[in-house]
């Protein structure tokens, strides 16, 4: 009875209170018209995946501008309209540099592209591709981030009709 008891206790009360909240992390959902469809911007990871750019939120930004940011160093987004709302949110691991894996959770800002850069930041450690929304889907591995850019034209229609 004390075993089970001990056991409860750290099960509803320890290991609730060792576990940290995730990290927040930024990311832009970098998107154009081209022909008669959206296209998103992806790059790559450290590790070779294809993601959005994303990053840390900046002391002294709003999360849209850190997206903003994160738009221009990691893929070379010159010149870029970023929604102040967050698009979607969704979880992910990250490895940081000293091995430790935190869990993330990332607020999604749509950024219409006006401009690429053909020189940016990090254009020697990543690649950058432009493609239809449901490619991009098949192409991410996290699958709340796959449900978000399937989920992104319908609710951008408007926006690409007006100003497409």
């Amino acid at each position: 009875m004390v075993t089970s008891f001990l056991r409860q206790l750290w099960r509803e009360g320890v290991v609730p209170l060792l576990k940290r909240p995730p990290a927040e992390q930024v990311a832009a959902l970098c998107y154009r018209m081209a022909d008669d469809h959206l296209e998103v911007l992806l790059v790559t990871s450290s590790e070779g995946r294809w993601i959005l750019p994303k990053g840390w939120p900046i002391d002294g930004l709003h999360h849209h501008q850190a997206a903003l940011t994160e738009a221009w160093e990691e893929a070379g987004v010159k010149t870029g309209i970023a929604d102040s709302e967050v698009f979607g949110t969704y979880a992910s691991m990250k490895t940081m540099k000293n091995g430790v894996v935190q869990e993330c959770l990332t607020m999604v800002y749509p950024v219409r592209v006006m401009e690429l850069a053909k020189t940016y930041p990090e254009q020697d450690k990543r690649e950058r591709i432009w493609v239809p929304f449901e490619n991009a889907a098949q192409m991410v591995r996290e699958p709340d981030l796959a449900a978000i850019l399937r989920r992104f034209p319908a609710s951008h229609a408007r926006d690409t009709q007006a100003t497409g």
